[in-house]
């Protein structure tokens, strides 16, 4: 650890690994500094879906510019990733009339009216379900277990220094301290996560960032056909910002609340992804608190599995795996702190840290490297070990 880099990061999810693509294409050494073995937190267990259409405010603007460098990444780094944009099945009128509204409010763009038979020629949902949809085709996919692990390779293998199963036990301007030594940089960004309040206390609560625990599962169901595209449903649309502030949302979430209680009580966000390999990602639950209880309740899943087998006219459903998921969640939706001269603490503070983090990492690294190369350097001009 005797080097001096120009930029140390703490955690190696998908924010902390946007600010180090960010440095590297500049020009930039950089030291990323993670306790695990590898990328196993939220970033390796979410949907896998980009969704860029659905933001809006200072997300949007982070996951427009997070869908160009995901573009750019994965044929650099090797990772699958679809155009596929995504679909909103609605199965009531007001959630069609939250479409129309946001469809409005973005002039057309960005939002594609589907009838219920251009619904069902993409998406193999039950007849009679959908009253009619959406497409959102800017939205992408990724699958979420080999993305982040591909761009930690392709960052190793361009110059980034690794030093994984690495514990950041302080942080100080132009250092971090570990047990393994200390790890000196011009700037430190601290990229934890939910796991603020280990390093910075006082940021965490004057932020109210808190702890939002997921109930997710991988299932193997015989579909009709394959998922074209990331399929959200009227609970997205009371979720994402761009569709929840349309004038028809409240009532989408005063009809549901009413229609399926134990749903609105786990705070659903239902929604499925395909991944390569043909299985579903299912999900999911919200729970808050500042901490994230380890047990899960079987009630969650099987509700979710039961409106899995409504949706698409299933009945043979086998679930392969459970898992919990974990996120920052506060009331903004992104947290960037100075707690120190060249030093800051970054999160994103809601579910959208794969569809918003490159983004919001990129504009991070040029604040605090303003006068670094604009221009982008191409992976083979970077250095390959």
């Amino acid at each position: 650890m005797g080097r001096h880099y120009d930029l140390a990061v703490v955690g190696a999810g998908i924010v902390g690994l946007g600010h180090a693509v960010a440095a590297l294409r500049r020009g930039l050494t950089v030291a990323v500094i993670d306790r695990a073995s590898g990328v196993q937190g939220a970033s390796v267990r979410n949907f896998g879906h980009l969704g860029i259409t659905g933001q809006e405010g200072e997300a949007r603007a982070y996951a427009e510019l997070a869908r160009e460098l995901w573009l750019t990444l994965a044929p650099e780094a090797g990772f699958w990733l679809r155009e596929s944009g995504s679909v909103v099945v609605a199965r009531a009128d007001d959630e069609l009339a939250v479409l129309e509204e946001f469809r409005e409010r973005r002039g057309g763009h960005d939002v594609q009216l589907l009838t219920p038979a251009e619904v069902r020629e993409r998406i193999p949902v039950a007849d009679g379900v959908p009253v009619g949809g959406a497409l959102l085709p800017s939205d992408l996919q990724i699958d979420p277990r080999e993305a982040a692990a591909a761009i930690a390779r392709w960052l190793d293998a361009h110059g980034v220094d690794f030093f994984w199963q690495t514990a950041a036990a302080g942080v100080e301007p132009g250092l971090v301290r570990t047990p393994r030594g200390r790890v000196a940089a011009d700037a430190v960004v601290v990229a934890v996560g939910h796991d603020v309040d280990h390093l910075f206390p006082g940021i965490a609560e004057a932020h109210g960032i808190e702890r939002c625990g997921l109930d997710m599962m991988l299932v193997e169901a015989a579909l009709d056909l394959p998922l074209a595209a990331p399929v959200l449903t009227g609970w997205s649309l009371v979720r994402y910002s761009g569709f929840a502030r349309t004038p028809s949302a409240e009532a989408v979430r005063e009809r549901l609340a009413v229609e399926q209680p134990a749903l609105a009580a786990m705070d659903v966000n239902l929604m499925f992804t395909q991944r390569p390999d043909g299985t579903l990602i299912v999900g999911d639950t919200h729970a808050r608190g500042a901490d994230a209880s380890p047990f899960q309740h079987e009630e969650a899943f099987a509700l979710l599995l039961e409106q899995t087998r409504e949706l698409f006219g299933v009945a043979d459903l086998r679930v392969r795996e459970r898992w919990q998921g974990v996120y920052a969640a506060a009331p903004d939706e992104f947290l960037v702190a100075a707690p120190a001269p060249g030093v800051r603490v970054v999160s994103v503070t809601t579910g959208i840290g794969m569809t918003t983090g490159l983004g919001l990492a990129d504009r991070v690294v040029d604040e605090l490297f303003s006068d670094a190369p604009g221009a982008l350097i191409p992976a083979g001009a970077a250095r390959v070990r």
